[in-house]
């Protein structure tokens, strides 16, 4: 697979193990719908946890995505890959869904993965980074972490379904939390209209 070549619009998807594949799905799709460049890191774990939540296999969706051109996917231990160095420009980052572990690592300046190596740059470089977080109920130490990340200029996106829209289904639920995403990434500049707030 070819390198994307060096775009500041490009946007780095980190999935990893926490239970949520469908967010991570529904978000790769909205990206390259809009001709997005994405660039996709998974983590063991997360292809684990996909293969219990999805009716396809992590496989077949890398397939299903590289028939984009602008499509691009990186091993977690790559860490040689481009997006690990700060000279490569991205528009920014999204980690959906992210475990605890991530957000304790990206927190505390951890660097041992691709993912956790791409949102270190992210932060250093001063570009968006989106984390989707994935735990319940939130201890002290969740907390925590979680506040340093904002602090640092981290927007935290809880995947909380938009209860006054009329969606009928968790597919629905996603959808929204991906377009979420994209509105903190810059990539949209409103959500869809049919998923804007409407007063009665």
């Amino acid at each position: 697979m070819t390198d994307i070549p060096n775009r500041k619009d490009s946007i780095i998807v980190g999935i990893t193990g926490a239970s949520g594949s469908i967010l991570a799905s529904k978000t790769i799709n909205a990206l390259l719908d809009k001709k997005i460049p994405t660039i996709v890191v998974a983590s063991g774990p997360a292809r684990v946890v996909w293969q219990q939540e999805m009716l396809e296999s992590f496989g077949e969706a890398i397939e299903k995505w590289a028939q984009f051109d602008h499509f691009n996917h990186y091993a977690l231990g790559e860490i040689s890959a481009p997006i690990a160095s700060g000279t490569v420009p991205v528009k920014g980052m999204a980690i959906i869904p992210s475990s605890m572990a991530t957000v304790s690592g990206v927190a505390n300046g951890l660097s041992d993965n691709l993912i956790r190596r791409a949102a270190d740059v992210c932060l250093k470089e001063k570009r968006p980074l989106v984390m989707v977080p994935r735990e319940s109920p939130l201890n002290e130490i969740h907390l925590a972490n979680l506040t340093k990340l904002a602090r640092y200029g981290v927007t935290i996106i809880p995947s909380d379904p938009p209860f006054y829209l009329p969606l009928l289904s968790v597919e629905d639920a996603a959808g929204f939390t991906a377009q979420r995403v994209l509105l903190a990434l810059g990539v949209i500049d409103m959500l869809p209209r049919e998923m804007q707030y409407k007063r009665p």
